[in-house]
């Protein structure tokens, strides 16, 4: 944590530099002394220590300056530090200013010149100032402030992002928090239209931020070490992060490339209650950190937020064309991207998309969501585990699903998790045909198929849960997908006992392997898969014993 600041200010370079020697002797290992020789110079970097967060423990301050006099000041800057300590600084002829600023300016204590010696004179004040003031101090949050509106699709993209590749960072909405709007002031950005704003601990900032600008500024790795590697692989779901594990433990130079966060659909998962090994469950941000930390420790280098467009051919190797320019070659590709919720198609969904729509669990949302009723959409896992954890800040969340029961496609355990919280309500056989809002979502009109009628109810928040579908543009022309967009692999590609068209090799494509030799599949991404955690971790481990069997033949 960094050191609380005393502000000193004197226009006088000497008396400055001899109170700023005395400060430093006697605080130096506790504080750190800054100085300033103006006002409007201090007042200036009153603002910067804002922005950095850091917290000002006292103000020790002439009075006699030119342009702003130190009341003058200390008026302003309680405002920015209200909780700071105030001291006046100031000869015999200035006392009577001084006194009548205990009033305006809220002034703890006046030092008179000269203050030696400063143990009989100074410090025995300053300790009494500091020692009140450490004991109400409560240390500020060190990390990223995010500011913005929670109904700008701009600032949650901001949110989740961080938030997924698991950077703490402090939410301050400019229509709730009084400090959002000064820190707006100090960091001249130009009012609302431009943001989020996002302050860092050094004092730096970015407006309206892509996430690769975020990336490079939190030193995630966007780019790779080298030109080549053994093993490439495209997505870091749990497919993904199980296949760079055993990859790199087992000697093969591996990179792993993700467009968003690692963890994939998984990650976003508020409790995972089934999985081998975890009896009290655990959340996809644990199972991604965990598998990161694994991936990492045998070397994985993880590039991300990094997306790859395009895959070319160049026998033996497979190159992979990034979103910036850049090239990738390996021997073996290994395409785990798994799927994305597929986007609500009713009027009005598009347009409030980050402004009261969100796709999958969108845990930042969850706090903003207190004491609201919550809309989701969809009957599947996914759904269940995000209604279970809406329902600890929510004061109601109603699940809408299509079909008739839960049961068709939820796990049992889930069921009866629902079943048993007070503030869920399963409405069956309901599905949402329009959405309205100017700003942000205002409505939601839900069709119920049972009665034939249409409600219009009022909604803040529609999470979606309806099915999923495959990215997997970029491979298009390149390897065999079916009607979906999912990747053929293994025995599916053969016909009667024959490899696919344009095979080239004399033996049948691998259990995992696409059309083309080399490139494999994991994980849901892949046509006919069990879309489950477990198997996906389970297909990312085997796809490894098959890149090794096609390695010993390259």
């Amino acid at each position: 944590m960094a050191k609380p600041a005393i502000l000193t200010v004197d226009d006088d370079p000497e008396v400055l530099q001899a109170v700023s020697r005395d400060l430093r002797h006697q605080y130096g290992d506790r504080f750190r002394i800054v100085r300033a020789d103006s006002g409007i110079t201090a007042l200036d970097a009153v603002q910067q220590l804002k922005l950095r967060n850091e917290a000002v423990a006292l103000f020790l301050v002439d009075q006699r300056m030119p342009q702003m006099g130190g009341v003058e000041f200390l008026e302003q800057a309680k405002v920015i530090f209200p909780d700071a300590k105030r001291a006046l600084l100031t000869a015999y002829a200035d006392t009577d200013a001084a006194i009548k600023s205990i009033n305006s300016a809220r002034l703890d204590y006046y030092l008179l010149k000269p203050w030696n010696p400063p143990e009989e004179r100074l410090y025995p004040v300053l300790d009494d100032l500091l020692d009140d003031w450490l004991a109400g101090f409560r240390p500020p949050f060190e990390g990223i402030r995010v500011i913005g509106n929670r109904w700008s699709p701009f600032s949650h993209q901001v949110k989740d992002f961080l938030a997924r590749n698991q950077i703490p960072y402090k939410w301050l909405d400019i229509e709730l928090e009084p400090d959002a709007a000064k820190l707006l002031e100090y960091a001249q950005a130009d009012g609302r239209q431009q943001l989020p704003l996002v302050l860092f601990p050094d004092g730096s900032r970015l407006i309206q931020p892509s996430n690769l600008e975020i990336a490079a500024k939190i030193g995630l790795q966007t780019q790779a070490e080298r030109p080549f590697y053994d093993l490439a692989i495209v997505g870091a779901g749990p497919a993904g992060l199980a296949a760079a594990v055993y990859g790199a433990s087992e000697g093969l130079s591996t990179v792993l490339i993700e467009r968003e966060a690692p963890g994939g659909q998984a990650g976003t998962s508020s409790r995972i209650e089934n999985y081998l090994g975890f009896p009290v469950g655990l959340s996809g941000s644990d199972l991604a950190r965990r598998g990161v930390t694994q991936a990492r420790r045998f070397g994985v280098e993880i590039l991300t937020p990094q997306v790859v467009t395009g895959v070319k051919l160049q026998d033996p190797y497979r190159v992979l064309q990034l979103a910036d320019g850049s090239e990738i070659s390996c021997h073996a590709l290994l395409v785990a991207t798994g799927v994305s919720y597929r986007w609500l198609n009713v009027p009005g969904a598009e347009k409030l998309t980050g402004a009261g729509i969100y796709y999958g669990a969108a845990m930042t949302e969850a706090i903003a969501c207190s004491n609201e009723e919550v809309y989701l959409i969809g009957g599947a896992n996914s759904a269940g585990q995000a209604a279970m954890h809406f329902s600890k800040y929510a004061s109601k969340v109603i699940m809408l699903v299509r079909g008739e029961s839960l049961s068709l496609s939820m796990s049992q355990y889930l069921i009866d998790q629902i079943a048993a919280t007070a503030n869920i309500q399963v409405c069956t056989g309901c599905s949402v045909v329009e959405v309205k809002g100017d700003e942000h979502l205002e409505e939601i009109a839900i069709a119920h198929s049972k009665t034939g009628q249409t409600e219009i109810v009022p909604a803040r928040s529609l999470f979606i849960f309806i099915g999923a579908i495959p990215k997997t543009d970029w491979l298009d022309g390149v390897i065999r997908r079916d009607t979906q967009g999912f990747i053929v692999t293994g025995p599916d590609l053969t016909q009667n006992g024959k490899s696919p068209p344009g095979w080239p090799l004399e033996r049948s494509p691998f259990l995992l392997e696409s059309s083309v030799p080399g490139i494999f599949a994991a994980g849901d991404v892949r046509s006919g898969s069990i879309k489950r955690v477990a198997s996906g971790v389970g297909e990312g481990s085997i796809a490894i014993q098959f890149v090794h069997r096609y390695l010993s033949n390259v």
